[in-house]
């Protein structure tokens, strides 16, 4: 290991500690940190790296590890689940993205086989950045999130038949094509017809797959009963590294065989542990990956032909904005879905590397193609973001304006004793308890599915947003006797208990708290009639592990309760500094936590003297055998 190398190592990694948080913290995803450290460390900027492809070569093994990883997601029963969105719309994505590039390509004099090669890359969209992105925004679920979640699930899978098409291509556009692998190394059935090259491939594929479904199960079932955590790592590593030397062997990529291996034992039992542990290592070795990508871009391309790169990136973010924005035109998605679909799936994504890659290896793109191409797709995937900001602050708006509304439900004069607003999870429960204990109950939720499903099950409510003054007064809350305010949103909670209090302050307010600051808020408003979420079902739950560990039933009751009790005082307590001076608050904080310990030291040693035993500084006694 020479000092050359230790010098090399630590440049890659301080600019992946030094970059990705950056990137994550303004939004653009670890990707694209990872893209942004090898751009400033390759020899483009500062020059700190000589030859990429050294290290390309070793952290490509990264690409290979996320194939298997994605296969061992892809559970048969989901896809068969999603099959419909699936194959609707991500087969419509990848192929009408596909033959839109292909054409453009075409028409800039590019060859068929470059062109096709081209636009097969370019349909793929960054999975990272935009789940992520997604997800963040609480929109994953929604209609235009489940088809961009659908496209990019039809993306993951479709680089592999991608991959295996790309040699024929070489071959008809006389590059390199299947007899070569990998940075160069020649099949080792290139000697062989080309009968017996085909019938070993397939032979390799097959054999792939039954040693994964029936025999790997028996090897981690062995592995497993050895207690060794580490022996199962190196199993996992071993299969990926053995599929990936075995297709290699063949003149297949390593990445379909890892691929197929992975969804073979999706299925299996052994899975969340082959996930787990191949996990740290694809990690690793996929960063070191986009940086080596980063560190090859040619950023002196950008500063000399600016003209040429941003039109590639208009370019690719137009022609696939207005591919995805027609398809959710197709499929009904609807203007608000289909612009969050079509903002979230324009850029190109990670899989493009990796495909532009395996393209320059076979010699049908070369450098004066591949190198504007990867950085217009960097690009593009650093500009995701403020196509979303676009989409949330100006698209969005426009269109709930234009979008019927569903106006509130009328009620009928109400004379029920309460007014319940919220009937989620938590808000349900009091619901019912209410009914069938023979209470009315005028119910408001602003979730117009929700009120469907009650009516459903013959549980009345209303659609209505409780935060109106008019529509409380619809519900009767002239003449109830107590508001329940169980709405999930701190924010939106607030402001309706504000409202209760201005607008009818004879109602009784009693209210949920998803959190403990929100608790202080409610306390700060004069609400002392609260329960936090998890409160009362965790400390339930620690009355069974404290009975695991050895209290007798009564005195693990008894603890839970004291703590409870003890729980509620300080909450109130430390509600007067919430807000104010963040030393003063932490102070008082710790000084409940001192008084607590000390409370329960003290309840604990009256208890076993109580109860005849002798007391053990170390701890409590266990619990007799058979108790």
């Amino acid at each position: 290991m020479t000092p050359d190398f230790l010098f090399q190592a630590v440049i890659y990694l301080l600019a992946a500690v030094i970059a990705v948080p950056i990137a994550k913290r303004l939004g653009l995803g670890s990707v694209l940190g990872y893209l942004l450290a090898g751009g400033m460390i390759g020899p483009s900027v500062l020059g700190l790296v000589g030859k990429v492809e050294d290290v390309q070569h070793f952290a490509e093994f990264g690409v290979v590890m996320m194939l298997f990883v994605v296969g061992l997601e892809l559970r048969p029963s989901l896809l068969w689940r999603l099959r419909g969105p699936i194959l609707g719309t991500g087969s419509a994505q990848v192929l009408g993205t596909a033959a839109v590039v292909t054409g453009a390509a075409l028409l800039l004099g590019q060859a068929w086989p470059v062109a096709v090669t081209m636009g097969l890359i370019l349909t793929m969209s960054s999975t990272a950045i935009v789940i992520q992105s997604l997800a963040e925004r609480g929109v994953l679920n929604t209609r235009g999130g489940q088809a961009c979640f659908s496209v990019l699930l039809f993306q993951d899978i479709a680089v592999i038949p991608i991959l295996a098409f790309l040699p024929w291509l070489a071959n008809t556009h006389g590059g390199a094509g299947g007899a070569s692998l990998e940075h160069g190394h020649e099949s080792a059935l290139a000697h062989l017809p080309q009968w017996a090259q085909t019938l070993c491939t397939i032979g390799a594929v097959v054999a792939v797959v039954i040693v994964a479904h029936y025999f790997l199960r028996y090897v981690f079932r062995y592995v497993a009963a050895s207690k060794l955590r580490e022996m199962f790592t190196i199993v996992a590593l071993l299969v990926v590294a053995g599929v990936a030397w075995l297709m290699h062997l063949v003149g297949l990529s390593a990445a379909l065989g890892t691929f197929i291996a992975g969804v073979v034992l999706a299925e299996s039992e052994y899975r969340h542990q082959l996930e787990a542990d191949v996990e740290p290592f694809k990690g690793l070795l996929l960063g070191l990956f986009f940086i080596a990508v980063g560190a090859g871009l040619n950023l002196g391309l950008v500063v000399d032909q600016p003209g040429t790169i941003a039109l590639l990136v208009l370019g690719l973010i137009g022609a696939k904005f207005l591919v995805l924005l027609s398809l959710g035109g197709i499929f009904k998605l609807g203007w608000g879905a289909s612009f969050l679909f079509a903002c979230a799936l324009a850029q190109g994504g990670e899989f493009c590397f990796v495909l532009l890659g395996t393209a320059g290896q076979l010699g049908l793109l070369g450098v004066e193609v591949s190198a504007p191409l990867s950085a217009a797709v960097a690009i593009s995937m650093g500009l995701t973001p403020v196509l979303l900001i676009v989409n949330d602050r100006w698209i969005q708006p426009r269109f709930s304006k234009l979008s019927p509304k569903r106006e509130p439900d009328l009620m009928e004069s109400n004379e029920d004793p309460v007014i319940l607003a919220g009937f989620g999870r938590f808000g349900h429960i009091i619901g019912r308890l209410l009914k069938t204990n023979g209470f009315g109950v005028t119910v408001l939720d602003n979730d117009p599915d929700q009120v469907e499903m009650l009516g459903r099950f013959g549980l009345k409510s209303f659609y209505g947003d409780a935060s109106r003054a008019d529509l409380l007064a619809a519900a009767g809350a002239e003449k109830a006797k107590l508001f329940v305010c169980a709405v999930d949103d701190e924010a939106k909670s607030l402001e309706i208990v504000d409202l209760v209090r201005r607008e009818f302050p004879h109602l009784r307010i009693l209210a949920r708290a998803t959190s403990r600051n929100h608790a202080y808020e409610l306390i700060n408003r004069g609400i002392m009639d609260f329960r936090r979420d998890m409160l009362g079902s965790s400390l339930d739950l620690s009355v069974d592990i404290l009975r695991a560990l050895g209290f007798r039933a009564h005195r693990a009751v008894r603890a839970v309760e004291l703590f409870r009790c003890y729980e509620e005082e300080s909450v109130r307590e430390l509600a007067k500094h919430y807000g104010g001076d963040q030393a003063t608050y932490i102070s008082v904080a710790k000084q409940h936590m001192e008084n607590l310990e000390s409370v329960f030291r003290q309840d604990l040693r009256r208890q076993h003297l109580d109860d005849g035993d002798a007391w053990d500084s170390a701890g409590p006694p266990k619990a007799e055998d058979g108790e």
